[in-house]
């Protein structure tokens, strides 16, 4: 009875605030699933929706159809049909809750603003902010308007500061609540919304804001795999990985959580967790800011992304000449245009750069690398791709290095790059686009399958 007792109490104290994506809100089935989840943990008291995704393969994410409503109110064309599509998408929500619950007014006051051109950032918003009022209707939450806690300066930069301040001080007067994701407003009320998936970055502020125990980030995967499922068949999923770990994977495309949302519950230690809504038994990926839990595997994950151009440049006794480096990196810095990496040798450095940003100003660059340390030959190469092995497990395992190489020599495949971070979490290399996915596939072999 006592264990029982103490059990209730420590759940009624502890905070979770939970994120569902679209894919998680796309239809009153799945808002259901999304409600038993809920009730399922009585420490489940933040809720942060997205807009509802699609339905159906061939389906269109609200939010589309919310910057297309929006853009033929923009040219001044009758955009009544497509609004009215819209709000039958929330209908069928309400409808299939059974809910007696009107969002008559708030469409119409979305009609006035549209017609008054309020902004794109407000017509994308609107997805969340209805979404969240229907949700919070189901739940019996509080809703709590995002314009109101979540803070953006007017040139559009996000304050976080100020944002902690006044979202800790609303939140702290309530239970339970409904935050919808994505967007904010300036003082005067203008809103903003931060970069798609920003959702992710909504449900971090308010963990951040409530001092939560977990994040939970429940989606349509059952957490991160360790390569993508696109190219691996079948890949192991990761059950835990550091907040370190996920930077340089996210960097590298892996796509499940949104880049920015690490840093606010990195700063007040708070752990993720991503969560299948379709399977809300499985554990998941747990994301934490450091761990003694061993990995399974050497690796934790591998990533990486391809349209990256190389220009090697040569000179005699470059190692000798001060300010070199500098120079060429200038050249960079007053096109624009940012560097990736940068491996050298004595007589030879070669940057890597994305290929569309260099493409734009190729020639201007390469006159000013001539013009700067005058080389004695300058190469380009193109479409190569930059892959990514990464794990904590690294650090105390003989011969990653070694096994990499071995696995892409096997697979015939030529390694154009080798870059290993001073921290030795990870090793990027880089590859022809040609040869990308052959690549992933056999550093997964060999790390993932030979394991087992």
């Amino acid at each position: 009875m006592q264990n029982a007792q103490f059990t209730f109490w420590r759940k009624l104290r502890m905070k979770k605030v939970v994120k569902f994506g679209g894919s998680s809100l796309a239809s009153a089935e799945q808002f259901k699933k999304v409600g038993n989840i809920i009730h399922a943990d009585s420490s489940r008291r933040y809720v942060v929706p997205s807009a509802p995704g699609k339905r159906f393969s061939a389906d269109i994410k609200v939010t589309d159809m919310l910057y297309d409503c929006y853009g033929a109110a923009e040219r001044e064309e009758d955009f009544t049909e497509k609004l009215a599509a819209i709000k039958a998408r929330y209908q069928e929500i309400i409808d299939g809750l059974g809910l007696k619950f009107s969002l008559d007014a708030d469409f119409e006051v979305i009609q006035k603003n549209f017609a008054a051109k309020s902004g794109s950032d407000y017509a994308a918003s609107r997805g969340e902010f209805l979404n969240g009022k229907v949700m919070a209707a189901y739940l019996g939450y509080e809703f709590v308007d995002a314009a109101e806690v979540v803070r953006f300066e007017k040139d559009g930069t996000f304050n976080a500061e100020v944002t902690n301040e006044i979202l800790s001080a609303r939140l702290a007067e309530l239970e339970h609540a409904v935050i919808p994701g994505f967007y904010g407003a300036t003082e005067d009320g203008t809103v903003v919304t931060f970069s798609r998936g920003g959702s992710d970055v909504t449900g971090s502020l308010v963990a951040q804001a409530v001092q939560a125990d977990l994040y939970e980030n429940w989606t349509d995967v059952s957490g991160f795999l360790i390569a993508d499922p696109r190219i691996v068949k079948n890949s192991k999923s990761i059950e835990t990985i550091t907040y370190k770990e996920l930077r340089e994977l996210s960097y590298m495309g892996a796509s499940v959580l949104h880049e920015d949302a690490i840093f606010p519950v990195r700063k007040a230690g708070i752990p993720i967790n991503i969560k299948n809504t379709n399977a809300p038994q499985d554990k998941g990926t747990l994301i934490v800011e450091a761990t003694c839990c061993q990995p399974k595997y050497t690796i934790t994950g591998i990533a990486g992304t391809d349209g990256f151009a190389a220009i090697t440049i040569e000179k005699a006794m470059m190692n000798s000449e001060i300010g070199f480096c500098r120079k060429v990196l200038q050249v960079f810095e007053d096109n624009g245009v940012s560097i990736e990496h940068m491996p050298s040798g004595i007589d030879t450095m070669t940057i890597f750069v994305h290929k569309d940003a260099f493409e734009e100003k190729e020639q201007k660059i390469l006159a000013g690398i001539h013009k700067a340390v005058n080389p004695d030959h300058i190469e380009l190469e193109s479409d190569l791709a930059l892959i990514a092995i990464v794990g904590r497990g690294m650090k105390s395992t003989r011969g990653t290095a070694g096994r990499i190489f071995s696995a892409l020599a096997h697979a015939h495949i030529n390694v154009k790059m080798i870059d290993q971070g001073s921290s030795e979490l990870n090793i990027i290399v880089g590859v022809r686009h040609d040869e990308f996915k052959h690549a992933i596939r056999a550093l997964y072999d060999i790390f993932v399958l030979t394991q087992i």
